[in-house]
């Protein structure tokens, strides 16, 4: 029997903002879900710290809230122990970009199965809008004493240049948009980002719904690439001019920001997943979640010497 909406949603209360584009990728996952009708028992959801990492407990599968900007590391560990489940990643742009800058840059280099939603407004906003990696320089929001004195990182620009496989953006308030780009995301065999814009009502008085949809020029500041001639899928992954190309189209799309901002697939290839590789080189499909142990068996490696050196002792005057 299919499943709806309803069916996903749990008794946990919501303690977001009135207004806070978070509302919206909840909308746009549980949709996303519902219209690929996943086994919901094999679907998990992992946050790191941040008004995104309440998402898993708003949906009604396995989900796991993990420290500050391990998400990724956390997630991927679930993937290779059980390559059967759909893994999705909710983090914000500090969590993200910031403090798990690391964690989002190498897991580029393997090309592992996941899906990774970033919720970017630009300011930390769990604690009370400090600037974020992605607050472009000299901008003030209402939080901030003084203008930003850090330059932003380009997020799709360094997620295309360290590996991702399928690269996106899209809008919290364009919810139908939204929920395409997720299913597309999570679709994809490989390493999926969607930079997700959305407004922090509370703490950027800069980026507002009013910004993002705006018209300038006659025409909205947001605009779908997929209503312009723009094409940001390799078609052939053994022609290195052509995946050159796209990579550096990409790149440029990815920088238009201002006056016309941009969302949709700004770059898409299809290669071996580190599943895949994993698979080339042991010649079989591992899955660790399912394998046995036989009774009785011991580890092999001794750890009491570990074990006595960080021993707490007990001195006892008298």
């Amino acid at each position: 029997m299919a499943y709806k909406i309803s069916d996903l949603k749990t008794d946990y209360q919501s303690d977001w903002c009135p207004g806070c584009g978070d509302f919206g990728i909840l909308n746009a996952l549980m949709s996303a879900l519902v219209d690929l009708q996943l086994d919901l028992n094999n679907v998990v959801i992992v946050s790191g710290i941040g008004c995104s990492g309440k998402t898993p407990h708003f949906i009604n599968v396995a989900g796991i809230h993990t420290l500050h900007g391990r998400d990724i590391p956390f997630a991927a560990g679930i993937k290779l122990a059980n390559p059967d489940l759909t893994v999705i990643v909710t983090g914000g742009d500090g969590n993200t970009y910031g403090i798990g800058a690391g964690h989002f840059l190498n897991v580029g280099r393997r090309n592992i199965d996941i899906t990774c939603l970033v919720f970017n407004n630009g300011v930390y906003g769990l604690t009370k809008g400090q600037a974020s990696p992605t607050l472009k320089l000299g901008t003030k929001t209402k939080s901030l004493p003084l203008p930003n004195i850090n330059d932003a990182i380009n997020p799709l620009v360094v997620a295309i240049a360290c590996g991702y496989t399928f690269v996106a953006r899209s809008y919290a308030y364009d919810v139908k948009h939204l929920k395409e780009m997720i299913k597309q995301a999570i679709l994809h065999k490989g390493l999926s980002l969607v930079d997700i814009l959305q407004p922090c009502p509370s703490y950027n008085d800069i980026h507002t719904k009013e910004y993002f949809e705006q018209i300038v020029n006659n025409s909205k500041r947001i605009y779908k690439l997929e209503e312009t001639d723009y094409q940001g899928e390799v078609k052939d992954i053994n022609n290195h001019e052509e995946i050159q190309q796209k990579m550096i189209q990409a790149i440029i799309k990815a920088q238009e920001w201002g006056d016309r901002i941009p969302i949709g697939v700004f770059y898409k290839i299809n290669l071996a997943t580190f599943e895949e590789r994993i698979k080339s080189r042991y010649g079989k499909n591992l899955n660790p979640s399912k394998d046995k142990f036989n009774e009785g068996m011991k580890a092999t490696t001794d750890i009491s010497k570990l074990l006595a050196e960080i021993e707490v002792k007990k001195y006892i005057r008298g």
